[in-house]
This record gives C-alpha cells, sequence and structure tokens, in this order.
C-alpha cells in the first residue's frame, strides 16, 4: 500500500489537476495532510503558491466553512431520503450542489467554472425541451436531483434563518464609547 499522502497526491492529480489545471494558489486550513512536505514539494513543482487560514481571520476560510455546512446538511438527509445504497447518490449530491444558485457568486458553481449553464435531464424537464421519455435511470436520476435540490434549498434557508437571528443592526450615536475586540494578529499590518 502507498502513503496516505503520496496517495492524496495521486488523487489530486488524477481528479483535479487532469479536469482543472494547476491553481495558481491555495488557501487551506492547517491540516497536517496539506502543510506536509511531500504535499509542499509538489505544490512548489507545480508552481503552485501554498497559503494557510490563521486562527480568528474568517475572510480566508469562513466561506468554506459555510460550503461544507451546507453539503453536511445534504448529506445527513441522503440516508432518510435513500435510505439503502444511499453512497451510490452522492454524485448526485455533487451534481445538484455545482448547479443550485450562489448568491455570493450570482450563479451556479458550474456556470462559475463552464461560463455556460448545465444542460441537465432536470433542466430538460424544466423547459419543456425533452423530446421523449428516457431510459427507467434518467426517471429515477430526475426523482433524486429533485429531492436533493429540495433539500439544499432545506439546508440553505435554515442556515440563513439562523445567521439572521444572530445578526443586528446596531447604531451608535455620535460621542458614544465603544469596546472593540482586538484579535492577536503577527507580521505587519
Amino acid at each position: 500500500m502507498t502513503h496516505p499522502l503520496e496517495y492524496l497526491a495521486k488523487l489530486y492529480i488524477d481528479k483535479i489537476v487532469r479536469l482543472h489545471g494547476v491553481p495558481t494558489s491555495i488557501i487551506s486550513d492547517r491540516d497536517p495532510r496539506f502543510a506536509s512536505k511531500l504535499w509542499s514539494s509538489l505544490q512548489k513543482a507545480m508552481g503552485t503558491k501554498l497559503s494557510f487560514s490563521t486562527a480568528y481571520h474568517l475572510e480566508t476560510d469562513g466561506q468554506l466553512e459555510r460550503t461544507i455546512q451546507t453539503l453536511e446538511d445534504m448529506l445527513r438527509a441522503c440516508p432518510m431520503d435513500f435510505e439503502e445504497n444511499w453512497e451510490k447518490y452522492l454524485s448526485l449530491v455533487e451534481f445538484s450542489y455545482n448547479n443550485s444558485y450562489h448568491a455570493s457568486i450570482k450563479m451556479t458553481p458550474y456556470e462559475a467554472l463552464y461560463g455556460r449553464k448545465c444542460l441537465s435531464p432536470l433542466y430538460w424537464d424544466e423547459v419543456g425541451e425533452r423530446r421523449m421519455l428516457g431510459p427507467k435511470i434518467i426517471e429515477i436520476t430526475l426523482q433524486k436531483i429533485k429531492i436533493i435540490r429540495e433539500r439544499l434549498l432545506a439546508a440553505q434557508s435554515r442556515q440563513k434563518a439562523y445567521a439572521d437571528t444572530r445578526r443586528r443592526d446596531i447604531y451608535f450615536e455620535s460621542g458614544e464609547h465603544v469596546f472593540l475586540k482586538v484579535y492577536p494578529r503577527k507580521g505587519i499590518y
């Protein structure tokens, strides 16, 4: 068996670089797999700059954490909706996520990556351009994608409601004193 980091490097090349090319930079947390010498040397050889997020600096990994939370919500729903063999529908979860509108980028991740809308069996159904009924696999896939999309919208709605309950407008009058919480920082700012 190969070393887990060597397997990670091979997987990275096979699944990421092969499809999308070599990134110019990667921002990640300080997971030991991504801070290792093997990973660093691989990225250096490819010309990719590695940057690591720091504690108390949500601007670097806050969006990623929110994405992970959404995906976790979707994946939690899979065993409930698909009971047996739910693992075989994970690719449909990924497909649904990548073809759902994201307010932060004002388009779907698929559109951001490929510059066009994704044509799918679900799309054919929605615009009425489907010319003939496909095999049963397409019908089953359509049903599963619709269920997953509903779960994604529910997860996003739940997260927004939670964020809105914690968010409040704060107004200050001229001359009022305020306290600022300052987080530790390293380096010159």
